[in-house]
């Protein structure tokens, strides 16, 4: 969304989540089809880090672009930050399956369809948390435009000369 001086404003907590879902969790789908599809060619592990590693550089891209109010590409920096969060999601979605593998042995595709979405779902709301709180808080930090004008800063305050220890010591 931009102003009339073609500033960009910034969503709101609500409305970043819903696109956050909508984004997120459509790549998310998408990405619980790929990791089964993959998984028949190799081992499942290595087709959730695969797909874990491109689902995150689409939906860094996705939510840089619509989710978070920067409105363009996402830097280096934010990928890099994203990518820490995948790694966490990874594990859960990781040690989810695993888990599933341990209480039901050979599971049927629903059934690993529901609880790598179910990890996944949780791991999204932290996502959300870090990806707005620390990855893309940066755009958030810019003065949000309101119409109002502002004053401009005042010049940095100047310290004072030095002052000799013993001028400190003095009593008037």
């Amino acid at each position: 969304m931009e102003t009339a001086r073609g500033q960009r404003t910034r969503p709101g907590t609500l409305t970043a989540f819903v696109r956050f879902v909508l984004f997120g969790g459509g790549v998310g789908l998408a990405s619980s089809f790929a990791v089964v599809a993959l998984a028949a060619w190799m081992p499942w592990v290595a087709a959730n880090a695969l797909v874990t590693t491109a689902s995150t550089l689409l939906a860094t891209e996705l939510h840089a672009r619509f989710t978070f109010g920067a409105g363009r590409h996402a830097t280096w920096r934010q990928h890099t930050q994203s990518a820490g969060s995948a790694v966490a999601a990874y594990a859960v979605t990781c040690a989810a399956m695993l888990a599933l593998r341990q209480v039901v042995p050979g599971p049927g595709a629903a059934l690993e369809q529901a609880v790598y979405l179910s990890a996944s779902a949780l791991a999204g709301v932290a996502r959300f948390a870090v990806l707005r709180l620390v990855v893309f808080a940066r755009h958030h930090a810019r003065p949000v435009a309101t119409g109002r004008t502002t004053a401009p800063c005042p010049p940095p305050l100047r310290s004072p000369a030095a002052v000799a220890p013993a001028a400190l010591c003095r009593t008037v």
